[in-house]
């Protein structure tokens, strides 16, 4: 079985929707996990702080160099991720738009290298 990596892409400039709003989308998105796991599909899932939080790490001269923030300046980050099991790429599609519908928001579908033993 196949491992796919969900990424929610995030506006980099979005506004944040209003609490009503909010709490609708969370409820979609718990459904969405639900389901996942009823399926026997979720492996793994979870939101990102913003990119401000994040500490880059730096291998140079056999040492290593901390950074604040993103290592690149971007439109849109990585805001979340769930990671699947799913016998082939369209099946993973298919909890890709699943998982767009919930959060209305763009999701990039990757495999992992490989297959993984279950």
């Amino acid at each position: 079985m196949k491992h796919y990596l969900l990424s929610v892409v995030t506006p980099a400039d979005g506004v944040a929707p209003a609490p009503e709003e909010l709490e609708q989308i969370m409820r979609r998105v718990q459904g969405f996990h639900r389901e996942l796991e009823e399926a026997g599909a979720w492996v793994f899932d979870g939101g990102l702080s913003s990119p401000s939080s994040a500490t880059v790490v730096r291998a140079k001269d056999g040492d290593t160099v901390l950074t604040d923030g993103p290592y690149a300046e971007g439109k849109e980050y990585l805001g979340g991720l769930s990671i699947v099991r799913a016998p082939h790429l369209d099946a993973a599609l298919d909890w890709g738009r699943k998982a767009a519908l919930a959060i209305g928001l763009p999701i990039e579908v990757r495999p992992f290298e490989g297959e993984v033993e279950d």
